[in-house]
C-alpha cells in the first residue's frame, strides 16, 4: 500500500488486477491508459482487447477496487475503451486494413448458418465494434431481406460501397442481381465474385469481418480461404446426431485449409414451453458430442423462438428486435466468446488453435 497517490503508485496497485482470458495483469498488457490524478480522485483508461469483452464488468469492479484500496484514493473515474488487436495475417487483396476476418460455415443448408452471421455481426456492432458482413453464399444470398438493405449506395469512383445496416456494412450478391434472378455459374466465375467483394468493395477500416459461407465444402469456401486468410472459423450444426456427420466435414475442411476452429454453435437447440418445460424438437447435444469429438470449443445453444424467423422476414436481426430474449441474450454471449478467442489468438501470436478431427 502506497504513502501517496501517484501514478506510480497505480500501476502498481493494477499490475496486480489479471486479464481473465489472457491470463496477464493489465499493466503489462498496456491496457492502463491516460492515468491522472487530481487530489484524491483517479481518472483512467482501461483499453480491452474488444468492445465485446465478456469480463468487461468484472475488469471494471478490479479497477476501480484496486485503486481505491491505495492510501489518499478516494474516487474513480475509469473510461472503458476498446482496441482490437490484428490478427497478424496479409490481406493483399483488400485495400483497406481489415484486423480480423471470421467464417461462419456449416456442412450442409438449413441449419441456420446465415441467422448466426448476421446475428454475430450486429452483437459485435452493438458492443463497439467495426464490423462488417460478406455474404458469401453466392448462389442463395439472404443476408439482404434479413438486414432489411435492397441496393448498395452509389459506387465510390471505381469501387463499390457496402450497404449499412443496424451498425454494420455488408456486401451480397442479392444486391446485385435482380430480385429472383438464378445464378448458374461455374467455379471460376464464383471465385471472381468473391475476390471483387474482398478487393473492389470500400470497406474501410474493419475490427471483424464476418464471412457468412455457403452451405457444403464446395468451391466458395476453398476460393475464399485462398483469397483471405481467415481468423478463425465458426461452425453451424444442429442438436441431431445426425448433422455430426455433416458438421464434421466443415470440420475437416477448415482444418485442411488451416483455418483455426473458434468453435461450434448449436442452433434451434430447444423449445420454451409455456409451461416452464424444454421440447427437444431436433433432438438434443449434436453440437455438444461433436465439439467433444472434435476437441474444439462449444461455443453455446441458440434456442427455437419464432421471433428469430419474423425478424429475418422483416430486416430487423433478433439481437435488434428483442435484445433480451433468451435467444439474442445467446447470440449475444456467442458473441462475446469469438471476440475474445480472436484477441487471445492475436494478442499470443498464435496463429492456430488446437483440434483434433476424428476422422
Amino acid at each position: 500500500m502506497a504513502n501517496q497517490l501517484t501514478k506510480e503508485a497505480v500501476l502498481a496497485a493494477l499490475s496486480k488486477v489479471q486479464e481473465p482470458d489472457l491470463h496477464q495483469d493489465l499493466v503489462t498488457l498496456n491496457m492502463v491508459k491516460n492515468i491522472e490524478i487530481a487530489g484524491d480522485r483517479v481518472s483512467l483508461t482501461v483499453m480491452l482487447t474488444t468492445p465485446a469483452c465478456p469480463f468487461r464488468a468484472k475488469i471494471e469492479r478490479d479497477v476501480k477496487a484496486a485503486i481505491l484500496e491505495i492510501e489518499g484514493a478516494k474516487a474513480v473515474d475509469l473510461k472503458m475503451d476498446s482496441d482490437v488487436p490484428n490478427d497478424g495475417r496479409m490481406r493483399g487483396l483488400v485495400n483497406m486494413p481489415i484486423r480480423n476476418a471470421i467464417a461462419v460455415g456449416s456442412g450442409k443448408g438449413g441449419v441456420g448458418k446465415s441467422t448466426v452471421s448476421v446475428n454475430l455481426a450486429v452483437a459485435l456492432a452493438q458492443a463497439g465494434a467495426r464490423v462488417g458482413l460478406l455474404d458469401a453464399d453466392i448462389y442463395g444470398p439472404n443476408t439482404p431481406t434479413m438486414l432489411g438493405v435492397d441496393k448498395l449506395p452509389p459506387p465510390n469512383g471505381q469501387r463499390l460501397l457496402p450497404a449499412e445496416a443496424h451498425g454494420i456494412k455488408m456486401i451480397s450478391m442479392g444486391l446485385l442481381v435482380k430480385p429472383g434472378q438464378p445464378l448458374i455459374w461455374r467455379g471460376p466465375m464464383l471465385n471472381s465474385a468473391i475476390r471483387q467483394f474482398l478487393g473492389d468493395v470500400d470497406w474501410g477500416e474493419l475490427d471483424y469481418l464476418i464471412i457468412d459461407l455457403p452451405p457444403g465444402t464446395g468451391d466458395a469456401a476453398l476460393s475464399l480461404a485462398q483469397a483471405l486468410p481467415l481468423s478463425g472459423a465458426v461452425v453451424v450444426t444442429l442438436p441431431q446426431l445426425v448433422s455430426l456427420e455433416d458438421a464434421t466435414r466443415g470440420l475437416n475442411m477448415f482444418k485442411q485449409l488451416e483455418v483455426p476452429i473458434l468453435g461450434v454453435v448449436e442452433n434451434m437447440s430447444y423449445l420454451d414451453m409455456p409451461d416452464g418445460s424444454r421440447m427437444d424438437l431436433f433432438g438434443s447435444g449434436g453440437g455438444e458430442k461433436l465439439a467433444e469429438a472434435t476437441n474444439t470449443p462449444f461455443l453455446g445453444k441458440v434456442p427455437i423462438d419464432q421471433n428469430v424467423r419474423i425478424g429475418g422476414d422483416t430486416g430487423k436481426p433478433i439481437v435488434v428486435s428483442h435484445p433480451e430474449s433468451p435467444v439474442a441474450k445467446a447470440l449475444q454471449d456467442i458473441a462475446e466468446k469469438v471476440a475474445a478467442k480472436i484477441s487471445v489468438a492475436a494478442l499470443s501470436g498464435k496463429n492456430e488453435l488446437p483440434i483434433n478431427i476424428v476422422e
